[in-house]
């Protein structure tokens, strides 16, 4: 189960959803993680509108990249680019 109060047990989750490479499924595991932080709290923290961010995490939803990273810096979390193999 995942804690809402462990961010590296969040890191964790939202880096192997992230390697999946499903961007539905990193989606999915982002509004899971936002869910168990608050939705309010999170939507307060990011700028957004609760609607707006239900709206955005919402499977099938495309959000924008910008609102995927201030989901992230509300959630206390940033994405990091590494090199990896091609």
């Amino acid at each position: 189960m995942l804690s809402a109060d462990d961010d590296i047990a969040i890191a964790t989750y939202l880096s192997e959803a992230l390697a999946a490479g499903d961007a539905g499924h990193f989606q999915e595991a982002l509004g899971t993680v936002a869910r168990a932080r608050g939705m309010g709290g999170v939507a307060e923290v990011s700028g957004l509108g609760r609607e707006s961010l239900y709206k955005a995490l919402r499977p099938g939803a495309h959000p924008r990249f910008d609102t995927v990273q201030r989901v992230l810096s509300a959630l206390g979390v940033h994405l990091i680019v590494q090199a990896g193999k091609a």
